[in-house]
C-alpha cells in the first residue's frame, strides 16, 4: 500500500497517488453500478474501501478513513440484502421510504454527525470535525438505505456531495473533489432511474393486489 500511496501521476499541475486514483475510480463505479442496480456494486466497493482507507488516513482526515471501516461491514448486508430482492424484470426491487423511514435517517443523520465530531474533536483525529463527520454519518446513513433499497438515499448522497467538495479541496484533495462533483450528476441521475423503478414495481403490485 506504500507504493500506491508515494506514487502517482500529475494531472493539472495537482499530484495524485495511484491509491486516490483507484480509489476514487472504483467510487465512482460503484454509483454506475447502483444505478443499474447490479450485485457487483458491492464487490467493487470492496475495493474502494481499501484504498480509500490508506488515502484519508494519510491525509489525517479520521472520520473519512473511520468510514470506510463501516461502509466495508455495510458492503456485505448490501451484498446479501440485494440477493434477496431479485426480480427478472425490474433487477433489484426498489421503492420510497415510508415517512417514519425518512425521519429515522433524518434524525440518525444529524444525532450521528453532533455525536461523531464531539468525537473527532475530542481526539485531534480530524482537523475539520463537523464536515468530516457529516460526511462519515451521511455514508453510512445512504448505504444502508441503499442495502435496504431505498430512493431516498440518492438525495443524502447529494448532501454528501455537497460537505465533500470543499472539504476534499480544502485537505489537497483535488482529484477527489472533482470526483465528488461527478458524483453529484451521476446521483441525480440515479435518483431519477431508481424512482421510475419504484412507481413500475408499485404500479405492478398495485394491478397484481386489484386482479
Amino acid at each position: 500500500m506504500d507504493f500506491l500511496l508515494h506514487h502517482g501521476i500529475t494531472v493539472l499541475g495537482q499530484w495524485i497517488s495511484i491509491a486516490e486514483l483507484a480509489g476514487q475510480v472504483f467510487a465512482l463505479a460503484v454509483v454506475f453500478l447502483a444505478q443499474r442496480r447490479t450485485l457487483w456494486t458491492w464487490p467493487v466497493q470492496v475495493g474502494a474501501t481499501v484504498l480509500l482507507f490508506a488515502v484519508y488516513a494519510s491525509a489525517h482526515l479520521g472520520g473519512l478513513a473511520a468510514r470506510q471501516v463501516a461502509i466495508l461491514a455495510i458492503s456485505v448486508y448490501g451484498w446479501w440484502a440485494w440477493t434477496r430482492r431479485q426480480d427478472p424484470v425490474f433487477g433489484v426491487v426498489v421503492r420510497q421510504g415510508r415517512l417514519a423511514e425518512r425521519l429515522a435517517m433524518l434524525g440518525a443523520f444529524v444525532v450521528g454527525t453532533t455525536v461523531m465530531a464531539l468525537v473527532l474533536d475530542a481526539l485531534n483525529a480530524s482537523w475539520a470535525p463537523w464536515p468530516d463527520a457529516a460526511i462519515f454519518v451521511g455514508t453510512l446513513v445512504a448505504f444502508g438505505a441503499q442495502g435496504a433499497g431505498l430512493v431516498e438515499f440518492w438525495l443524502v448522497w447529494l448532501v454528501v456531495d455537497a460537505i465533500g467538495v470543499p472539504l476534499q479541496i480544502s485537505s489537497g484533495l483535488y482529484f477527489s473533489a472533482a470526483i465528488y462533483i461527478v458524483f453529484a450528476g451521476l446521483v441525480i441521475h440515479g435518483w431519477w432511474s431508481w424512482n421510475r423503478s419504484a412507481k413500475s414495481v408499485a404500479d405492478r403490485q398495485f394491478m397484481a393486489a386489484s386482479s
